[in-house]
């Protein structure tokens, strides 16, 4: 079994009481084997003896414990934010630092993610199994209420969002931006989660809840924050930390114009296809159809998670990273494809000409390689900045690039004519760093009008492509 790591993240405020027995049972869970653990302790600001207690704690115990400091109060939502940034575990999960949930649990919430099957697991305090304490009838109504509004706005079906305990893969959650300070960040993790079409499981767990009285913290201005926080995160478009993975994550919302993309290209491919840059697969779907082979890769670790996750049912893929600069990354493929899709990738390396050379020599005799660059180097404005790119093509550069490694160049083809003015205004005079989705949406809608007119526009296309074989 290979090993793996998980960081165990503490919000803590005003717990001097339970600090130390919660870490105790942290320390002492029975953890899956192979799993090495960390624990993140980030106190909001205490102004009891919490802070003394974890650093008495940490003096006594001998595990790998870290306290951090905010100067003041902010949140339970920025604490979790806070220990995310400096989770090293290839999983995280949060523990609130009172004793209403047991760490006893923590094998059946890191099980899916170990197993592979998740990306994030919540425990559920009404799924039934275990022991739950009986608590107030109005808490727990508003509690459905939320969840019921939260799968609304994320088109899920849990039972139980606002759980404390929540387990996700680390550098998923690194990616996505989170802003809520207090218990608003329950529904913002959760709805951006689905928005990402992250694969979230439910296990039972048992709960022993407490009374306010007791030291319970969330209140009636919680639930009324937590409704805004829903609606701002149903509705944001920022759902990636890096500029340039939300512009891939916009292009998702035009599926007509990825099949439109789809459709210049796949006569050209044969049977067994090697995708490089596939991203978060815009346009595998509708290349992989009907393949006997289809490997798709990347050199971004989240892309090839989402790409497992979307086409995991299809027995005929295979998911790699590969560098196409590197040389034994792409030949590891040889012999055993026909045809190499390299679909905005070239603009994005430092070396293009040993890109082209790796293609050339992993492609059997015969075998094609299609190539879609942006072309225009007088189109190249803030967008292109975002993106990586280091250049626009022009058809000459590209038919060169290619011959060069040895490819001869079939043809080269325009594509996507009628969307240059609109990248022209946005990159180069608006200079503006993301695509807007409505307007993706009104452009994907009208998709069927583009493919007719596309040819008859006076000016080049966005993009070229260009087919070329190993003779």
């Amino acid at each position: 079994m290979r090993s793996s790591s998980v960081s165990i993240l503490i919000p803590l405020y005003n717990e001097e009481e339970f600090i130390q027995t919660l870490l105790q049972r942290v320390v002492d869970a029975p953890y899956p084997p192979g799993v090495e653990f960390e624990i993140i302790v980030v106190n909001d600001c205490s102004t009891d003896g919490s802070s003394e207690a974890v650093q008495d704690f940490i003096g006594r115990v001998n595990a790998r414990i870290r306290l951090v400091h905010h100067e003041h109060n902010q949140g339970k939502g920025a604490a979790i934010r806070t220990a995310i940034g400096l989770a090293l575990g290839e999983f995280s999960l949060i523990q609130d630092a009172d004793l209403e949930y047991d760490p006893n649990e923590y094998p059946r919430l890191l099980q899916p993610l170990l197993d592979g099957k998740a990306d994030a697991v919540f425990g559920s305090r009404f799924l039934i199994s275990g022991e739950r304490r009986v608590l107030y009838f109005w808490h727990s109504l508003a509690n459905q209420i939320l969840t019921l509004v939260c799968n609304i706005a994320a088109d899920i079906n849990l039972t139980d969002m606002e759980t404390c305990y929540k387990a996700f893969r680390t550098s998923l959650v690194k990616t996505i931006p989170l802003r809520s300070n207090r218990f608003g960040i329950e529904p913002e993790l959760t709805i951006k989660l689905a928005r990402r079409q992250a694969r979230i499981y439910e296990t039972p767990i048992s709960y022993y809840g407490r009374t306010y009285a007791e030291g319970k913290k969330i209140g009636l201005k919680d639930a009324f924050d937590a409704f805004w926080v829903m609606f701002k995160a149903r509705f944001t478009s920022e759902l990636y930390s890096d500029p340039g993975l939300d512009i891939l994550d916009a292009l998702s919302y035009a599926p007509n114009f990825n099949v439109w993309m789809a459709d210049v290209i796949n006569p050209y491919l044969g049977e067994r296809v090697l995708e490089i840059g596939a991203g978060i697969g815009n346009l595998t779907r509708p290349l992989s159809n009907r393949k006997k082979y289809y490997a798709a890769t990347d050199i971004g670790p989240e892309h090839l998670e989402a790409l497992r996750s979307r086409f995991a049912h299809r027995s005929n893929m295979e998911f790699r990273e590969c560098d196409v600069q590197l040389h034994d990354h792409v030949s590891h493929f040889a012999g055993r494809i026909d045809t190499i899709v390299c679909l905005n990738v070239l603009e994005h390396v430092p070396d293009p000409d040993a890109a082209a050379r790796n293609i050339f020599d992993t492609l059997p005799p015969g075998g094609r390689a299609i190539f879609l660059v942006p072309q225009g180097p007088e189109l190249f404005g803030t967008l292109d900045v975002v993106l990586g790119h280091f250049l626009r093509y022009s058809k000459y550069q590209l038919r060169v690039r290619l011959e060069s490694a040895g490819f001869e160049v079939e043809q080269i083809v325009e594509f996507n004519r009628v969307s240059r003015p609109g990248w022209f205004i946005t990159g180069k005079i608006l200079k503006r760093s993301t695509l807007a989705r409505f307007p993706l949406r009104i452009f994907n809608k009208l998709v069927w009008l583009w493919r007719k007119i596309d040819e008859m526009l006076p000016w080049g296309g966005v993009s070229i492509i260009a087919i070329a074989r190993k003779k």
